[in-house]
């Protein structure tokens, strides 16, 4: 059974919610949500993905947010909470979604540099 929560655990701007709606629209995906997951991680911390999906699971827990379905898994679901997700449209590195968590470590690119060469975004 899934589990549904009325907190919101991960917040979605308006942008990001218009860009997933206009994805489910244009694709026809009725029955739809987005599902964000913890994809691995790396020197500055979990990774995330994100997917359409409508298959649900026992382990998931959904919500909504900016009239956007929400699902995360029960092992993602610790990593996410409080993140935000955003859209970005910049005429100069171009437009795709961005995962702003407060939970991910520090991690500064200072002098030293990243111990991991550079692999990895801090911002995901």
């Amino acid at each position: 059974m899934l589990n549904e929560i009325e907190t919101q655990t991960i917040e979605i701007s308006p942008s990001a919610a218009q860009a997933v709606q206009n994805i489910l629209t244009e694709r026809n995906l009725d029955g739809y949500a987005l599902r964000v997951y913890v994809s691995g991680g790396g020197c500055c911390g979990a990774n995330f993905g994100m997917a359409l999906d409508n298959t649900f699971r026992d382990v998931d827990t959904t919500f909504d947010a900016n009239g956007i379905k929400l699902v995360v898994d029960s092992a993602s679901l610790d990593y996410l909470r409080g993140a935000s997700i955003d859209f970005i449209n910049d005429p100069v590195k171009g437009s795709g979604f961005v995962v702003n968590n407060p939970n991910q470590a520090s991690h500064s690119h200072g002098e030293g540099g990243c111990a991991c060469g550079g692999s990895c975004s801090c911002n995901n």
